[in-house]
């Protein structure tokens, strides 16, 4: 069933500070909307609700992108295109450059923005794996103040999220600390280009000798949310690059797959090519 836009209210608060008001006001009344690549979607299926959107596109508190010594700042408004030619972030972020250009068509990157694909919370978003894996912080407003918060504890489950009804997600936060890192991302879709991921993967990886010292893996469509492979990174950290540890890393993966059949794709499918992109970033180390 398709939705008549006549039933919907936009409003469009001239600050933040008048948007977070109006979303404390009514609590659950009202839906942000940015780039709407995804509530548009979800409006011409007739699933949005509630029925009064709060347009935060223009709100430039939003969009900036900022360096510090130490970390990377991306307001929640900033689109896939803003990322993607940001010389900052492709020198030290070149997993976000590469999910940013994966997200929709060019159209899509104009529009979307990194802080929709957050919130929109599907477990195969594009971006989320690499911000994982990097480490990312996110930072929370409403009218009683900020709060922030590890990305790693942002998802609760399939499109749930800690973020209250009164609240916007503002800031993300990017530690510069990859320097010297080998980092790799794939995703695995339908074609190369404008489709949802079966399975992604995110991984960066530091090593002394052939010796793992460090490793941080994110995934999209491993489980009901975007997700960190913790326990593939304990079997792996500290360890040599071989036959036996590859093993151990694809069984230790297993584990913490909780994959779906859906009209993608099957969980057998997704498990195992899970297991092959964490081996062919595993075998690229060596090389």
């Amino acid at each position: 069933m398709h939705s008549n836009v006549l039933d919907y209210a936009l409003t469009a608060p001239a600050t933040l500070e008048a948007a977070l008001h109006l979303l404390a006001s009514e609590p659950g009344q009202h839906i942000p909307i940015a780039g709407g690549t995804e509530l548009m979607v979800a409006l011409g299926a007739g699933r949005l609700t509630p029925k009064s959107l709060i347009s935060i596109q223009h709100l430039r508190e939003l969009r900036f992108i900022t360096v510090d010594e130490t970390h990377i700042h991306i307001g929640s408004g900033t689109t896939f295109t803003d990322i993607r030619r940001n010389p900052d972030i492709a020198r030290d972020l070149p997993l976000l450059i590469q999910s940013a250009s994966w997200t929709g068509s060019i159209a899509n990157q104009n529009r979307g923005t990194l802080g929709g694909n957050i919130c929109n919370a599907s477990p195969a978003a594009d971006t989320p794996p690499a911000l994982l894996a990097y480490n990312a912080t996110v930072t929370l407003v409403s009218i009683n103040g900020p709060r922030t918060l590890p990305y790693t504890d942002f998802h609760l489950g399939y499109k749930r999220t800690v973020l209250r009804s009164d609240e916007l997600l503002h800031t993300i936060t990017i530690p510069r600390a990859f320097t010297g890192y080998r980092q790799y991302i794939r995703k695995v879709g339908t074609r190369n280009a404008q489709a949802i991921s079966k399975i992604a993967l995110a991984a960066l990886a530091q090593l002394d000798d052939n010796t793992i010292t460090d490793i941080r893996l994110g995934a999209a469509s491993l489980t009901d949310r975007p997700t960190r492979c913790t326990a593939t990174e304990r079997a792996l950290i500290h360890q040599p690059i071989n036959e036996a540890t590859i093993k151990a890393a694809r069984g230790a993966l297993a584990s913490e797959t909780h994959t779906i059949d859906d009209i993608r794709s099957t969980a057998r499918y997704r498990a195992t090519v899970a297991g092959n992109l964490l081996e062919e970033f595993l075998r690229s180390l060596t090389v």
